[in-house]
């Protein structure tokens, strides 16, 4: 994808990428081990792109990604992206992920038969694993069956995912946790302390 510009930003969860061209956001990253880590793979991904500020509607973008990463259950899901070079197959996976909101989450197989190919969860996991917008498109927010958390490719894989998904407060199993308003836990709680 041909990018002209790219920036790194600091959030919660530490320095991501973000880079820009004339028809979108190229693509996102999310952190490396280190900075320097991030600005190689930036200038690996994006090869003619230059370390710039980000232009007004880019800045926007990084102050969304800023807040969502913060807990604020920020929709991206209006972020002009740029799919240049991305497979149909992948584009039509993304359009779904793009319709979780923050807190809620998919299994792949879902994903699957939203797109009407219900045999298709494997292929879905692999162009989720190739998503070049990490966040924006919440690639994180999609599980194996059974709410298991499937893969990660980004750094720091699985458990970054469930960091992702630990601020935005998502259920990841179908049991109630907790932290549920669940009455008889409530009650019981209250039975409890009037005891004591």
């Amino acid at each position: 994808m041909p990018a002209s510009g790219y920036a790194l930003f600091e959030t919660a969860i530490g320095s991501c990428g973000i880079a820009w061209g004339d028809d979108g956001i190229c693509g996102l990253q999310l952190p490396e081990a280190s900075v320097d880590a991030a600005v190689r793979r930036l200038e690996r991904r994006f090869l003619n792109a230059t370390r710039a500020e980000p232009p007004p509607a880019v800045r926007c973008v990084i102050d969304a990604v800023v807040r969502l990463t913060g807990g604020e259950p920020v929709d991206l899901s209006q972020v002009p992206l740029d799919l240049a070079g991305v497979p149909d197959f992948h584009r039509r996976v993304y359009d779904i992920a793009l319709t979780i909101q923050p807190g809620e989450t998919l299994t792949y197989g879902e994903i699957a038969r939203r797109i009407g190919e219900p045999h298709a969860a494997q292929a879905v996991g692999q162009a989720l694993g190739r998503n070049p917008f990490p966040i924006v498109v919440p690639c994180h927010r999609v599980l194996a069956a059974g709410g298991r958390t499937g893969g990660f490719s980004a750094n720091g894989g699985v458990e970054t995912k469930l960091r992702l998904l630990t601020i935005e407060r998502a259920r990841t199993a179908s049991g109630p946790t907790l932290f549920d308003d669940d009455p008889a836990f409530c009650l019981a709680t209250r039975t409890e302390g009037s005891r004591r």
